[in-house]
C-alpha cells in the first residue's frame, strides 16, 4: 500500500474547486484501493482530496492538529469534515487545544513523515503564514518524498 499525503490550498472559488477535483481524481485513479490517504481534513485540497479516497474505496486516515481545529474552520464546511472524520481508519489527535499556526506546521510535518508521496495543490507561492502549504512541500522535499503538484492552469486563489 502507497501512503499519499495531501497539502494545499484552502478557500477555493467553485470553479477552481471543481478543476482540482478533477486533477486529484485523475492522480489518484491508478491507484484505487492501493493507497492509503493521508488528510487534515481541511475545506478547499485537504477534503477535495479525502473524498476522493473514499470514493476510491481506500483507507483515509486523518491528522487533527488540535482540539479546536474544527471550531477554526469554515461552520459551512462542519458537515463535510464530521462525514470524512466519520469515514477515518485512523486519526492522529495532536495534544494541541488550539489550532494555531503551530499546531498545524506540526500536523504538516506529521503527515509528510508518515506519507510515501506527497500531493500538492498548491499554486507555486510562498506560504502566506507559517505551516501553510509552501511550507508543507519543503519539508517533504528535503527528506526526499516525491511530490506531485496540482493546480489547474490560468487558476487564481
Amino acid at each position: 500500500m502507497i501512503r499519499i499525503g495531501i497539502t494545499g490550498h484552502r478557500n477555493l472559488t467553485p470553479g477552481v474547486s471543481r478543476a482540482i477535483a478533477a486533477l486529484i481524481d485523475a492522480h489518484l485513479t491508478p491507484h484505487g484501493r492501493a493507497m492509503v490517504g493521508l488528510s487534515c481534513l481541511a475545506d478547499g485540497a485537504d477534503a477535495l482530496f479525502a473524498e476522493a479516497v473514499v470514493a476510491a474505496g481506500a483507507p483515509l486516515e486523518v491528522i487533527v492538529p488540535a482540539r479546536e481545529y474544527r471550531d477554526g474552520l469554515p461552520a459551512e464546511h462542519h458537515p463535510l469534515y464530521d462525514r470524512l472524520l466519520s469515514r477515518a481508519v485512523r486519526v492522529h489527535a495532536l495534544p494541541h487545544v488550539e489550532s494555531t499556526p503551530r499546531a498545524h506546521a506540526e500536523a504538516g510535518r506529521l503527515l509528510v513523515e508518515g506519507c510515501d508521496r506527497l500531493v500538492a495543490v498548491w499554486d507555486g507561492e510562498p506560504a502566506r503564514g507559517p505551516g501553510g502549504t509552501a511550507d508543507v512541500v519543503a519539508h517533504a522535499r528535503s527528506l526526499g518524498r516525491p511530490v506531485t503538484v496540482l493546480w489547474p492552469e490560468g487558476a487564481r486563489r
